[in-house]
């Protein structure tokens, strides 16, 4: 499987680090670092660039993510299935911001 290399925002690494479900946390923690081999798991696509790792744990986790190119992966923000609309959409945001600062 190919090697991917993870980047964090500061608001995706202050999220995890305030999840007080401690399974949770690691149960993230493992699925990015499957995804760092390769293994997306399930996951889902949601339009201008942002996909959601799920993972089913708890009142079901997500992490949003984009890639730039093909080696890089930006995790954007977390989430529960209660907050989904609204993380997903600061995730967009997240990367819309990205985006353009790099350009």
């Amino acid at each position: 499987m190919n090697k991917n290399t993870i980047t964090r925002t500061n608001e995706f690494s202050d999220w995890l680090s305030r999840l007080k479900d401690l399974q949770a946390r690691a149960a993230v923690i493992v699925r990015i670092k499957r995804a760092e081999q390769g293994n997306f798991g399930d996951h889902k696509d949601l339009g201008d660039g942002v996909s959601e790792m799920r993972v089913d744990v708890g009142p079901g986790y997500r992490v949003y993510y984009a890639r730039e190119g093909r080696v890089v992966y930006l995790l954007l923000s977390g989430g529960d299935k209660s907050s989904q609309t609204s993380d997903i959409r600061r995730a967009k945001e997240l990367w819309a911001s990205f985006k353009k600062e790099q350009s």
